[in-house]
């Protein structure tokens, strides 16, 4: 895989120590906004911009540098068969562009596809009971049978009954994973992981030989909730990462599906329904009619890009995304 002269700009701008990333993705998606990146000269009017841009000019003597790494670090991934998406190519993910904290880059083992914009993520405890285990295959399999692409994040529990049932129903599954692409956590899953590349995508927002560490996975929940239209949880305490990941959810303007059973058990549950906009589902067809079509998200997210040139050209801050569909 060769890597372009964009891409390597881009990630040699996230080998400066102490700059935000989701700055990084939100500045490089405007006009010429990687050639501004690059000299240091951002639009955005924030705390994170303003120390950007001294870390920046500070520096700009080690930024060719850091292009030599990162061209060694597309190289690694692609070693093991995984190539680079930057939010500076077409590629990359609508649905995740439509988020504020997006990541700038992606490495990915296996294919993302348009069709996969149709996705829902289907989350839940480590600590799964049979019943939530049962409800998660069934939940993930009558998805794909529906051809939704379901998302999860390749833990123990919820997650792996997700992936192993879409994959045995025949449909698509992407593993958003909390490590480097190189790296498998749980070590356990490592074939489920490969299995998963071959019938879908895993997709990692790290340097290729990272190990999982406790904010990787927290930034591993963002882009779940990112990438997929909505987030189905099955099975989650109050401390749950999947309770998190409804939460952040909410905040991009996706939907959040509760199943009757958590929100029976769970008050957490009950008051993100009652309050936060959340919708108890009883049956999948309940999701599925939420759902848009890829060539709605597409549209949706060349109408933000427009109107963000538009703000541009009037010197406005850009309007906060809200909810999507």
């Amino acid at each position: 895989m060769r890597i372009t002269e964009e891409q390597s700009r881009l990630l040699a701008i996230c080998m400066v120590k102490g700059v935000s990333w989701y700055l990084i993705a939100r500045e490089a998606q405007r006009p010429n906004g990687l050639a501004r990146l690059w000299s240091g000269d951002i639009i955005e009017s924030s705390p994170e911009a303003t120390k950007a841009r001294a870390l920046i000019a500070n520096s700009a003597q080690e930024l060719d540098r850091y292009v030599d790494s990162a061209v060694q670090q597309a190289e690694l991934a692609a070693d093991s068969g995984a190539r680079l998406v930057t939010v500076v190519d077409k590629a990359y993910p609508a649905t995740l562009r439509l988020i504020y904290n997006l990541p700038p880059f992606l490495f990915v083992r296996g294919e993302l596809r348009e069709a996969d914009l149709r996705s829902v993520a289907v989350v839940g405890t480590r600590q799964a009971s049979e019943d939530g285990l049962r409800r998660a295959r069934r939940m993930s399999g009558l998805l794909t049978e529906r051809q939704v692409t379901v998302v999860s994040g390749l833990a123990r529990g919820i997650d792996t009954a997700a992936h192993t049932a879409a994959l045995d129903t025949g449909g698509r599954t992407i593993a958003v994973v909390g490590t480097g692409i190189l790296r498998c956590y749980p070590a356990e899953n490592r074939a489920l992981a490969d299995r998963i590349a071959e019938n879908g995508a895993v997709v990692s927002q790290f340097w290729p030989e990272a190990n999982g560490a406790t904010y990787t996975f927290p930034r591993r929940n963002v882009t779940m909730s990112g990438i997929a239209q909505g987030t189905v949880v099955i099975e989650a305490a109050s401390t749950s990462g999947a309770k998190m990941q409804a939460r952040l959810a909410l905040e991009h303007g996706k939907r959040v599906f509760l199943l009757r059973s958590l929100t029976e058990a769970q008050p957490w549950a009950q008051e993100y329904v009652k309050t936060r906009g959340a919708l108890m589902v009883e049956d999948v067809d309940d999701v599925v009619k939420s759902l848009s079509s890829p060539d709605r998200i597409q549209a949706v997210n060349e109408s933000r890009a427009q109107m963000t040139l538009d703000f541009e050209d009037l010197n406005l801050e850009e309007p906060s995304p809200g909810a999507l569909w």
